[in-house]
């Protein structure tokens, strides 16, 4: 089996509900030119990867990809991985496109194989509960009425974007744990809003609330003040969303005592091989990684990997916009289309399946 072509066909995604993230970053995007890639193989496989960003995508698939996979083996996804790498080191990828490649050819391999890409990848479970990762909102009360709905939906845990000033934010996550008591699990991600001493003091309020981890309090480019951080608060870490580098990136914020968790995913870290990488060498130090983002990606991986402990369903609207993917239970079920499934999305039509991150 070959791969024949590689085309981005541009497809015009409507404009996302009104949502907005932390202060200082957009919010829900206007209509945009998302992309969907298909590679194409000799006996009449196609895998597919979808895009938010249709245009930058198309551009180094014409320009830099096709030539290099082309008449390739689509199912030697280590040596196409690595090739990935190596036009990286020109191109600098931006961090959603360069697993790309690999999520399609994922997607082939478990289509040849009849099997979905969570099998194929080795099979862990069937089920997984989910936590409600909100988006930002106006107010303290609001916030605690957007939490009662998660609970009435069935959520088990439920994760906080706030607003990215340090004091408001301590303070949120202070009456949040009053709300809902002592034994829901809470979460709060940061978005990278904060300075170090900042994070200090959100990580302390955090500590004292007994939440389950803080998520990239600072943007992720600089190890050793993760570090610093980590010494100085008591409240878990979960890092390595949004740093290019992959596993490499990862294994310095393990190395250095920052993490406490770490983040993988299949749109930010090199597609399933990536991903699947992080999980593993996180497993090694006892530790998990928690899959970032929401989507048929993120559902497959969550039921491959052991070291991951729930699926992130990002919530928005108040009312609440029911997420179709959690049963009434807070449980997330394993698809089971062969290969990723988006032919069975746009059946049931949903056409692209990218996450809402602000990543």
């Amino acid at each position: 089996m070959r791969i024949v072509d590689a085309t981005v066909d541009l497809v015009e995604l409507p404009a996302q509900p009104v949502f907005r993230w932390r202060d200082g970053l957009p919010g829900s995007e206007p209509p945009v030119t998302g992309g969907v890639l298909r590679l194409r193989t000799d006996d009449g496989l196609i895998g597919e990867a979808h895009t938010r960003r249709g245009v930058i995508v198309a551009d180094l698939v014409n320009r830099v990809i096709r030539d290099e996979i082309v008449g390739a083996d689509p199912l030697s996804r280590e040596y196409l991985w690595q090739r990935m790498w190596e036009l990286d080191r020109r191109e600098e990828f931006p961090i959603y496109a360069l697993g790309l490649v690999d999520i399609a050819l994922w997607d082939i391999a478990g289509k040849a194989a009849g099997l979905p890409v969570h099998r194929l990848a080795g099979g862990f479970r069937e089920a997984i509960p989910a936590y409600a990762s909100t988006v930002t909102y106006g107010s303290v009360e609001e916030y605690l009425d957007v939490v009662d709905q998660c609970l009435d939906l069935g959520y088990q845990a439920v994760k906080v974007h706030a607003w990215g000033d340090a004091r408001r934010d301590g303070d949120l996550v202070a009456r949040l744990r009053a709300h809902v008591g002592d034994d829901l699990p809470l979460m709060y991600d940061g978005s990278a809003a904060f300075n170090l001493g900042d994070a200090v003091h959100v990580g302390r309020a955090l500590a004292d609330a007994g939440f389950l981890w803080y998520e990239e309090p600072m943007r992720e480019f600089n190890v050793t003040a993760h570090r610093w951080l980590a010494e100085n608060i008591g409240v878990p870490l979960l890092v390595g969303e949004t740093a290019d580098g992959a596993h490499m990136n990862t294994a310095d914020f393990i190395a250095s005592g920052s993490a406490t968790y770490v983040r993988t995913s299949p749109h930010l870290k090199g597609g399933f091989t990536g991903a699947i990488r992080i999980a593993h060498l996180a497993e090694a130090y006892l530790m998990n990684a928690e899959v970032h983002g929401s989507g048929l990606l993120q559902r497959q991986l969550c039921m491959a990997v052991p070291n991951t402990t729930y699926y992130e369903s990002q919530i928005m609207g108040n009312p609440i916009i029911p997420d179709a993917a959690v049963g009434a239970d807070g449980m997330v079920r394993a698809p089971s289309a062969p290969g990723i499934g988006y032919d069975a999305n746009v059946a049931a039509g949903r056409h692209s399946d990218t996450t809402l991150s602000p990543a």
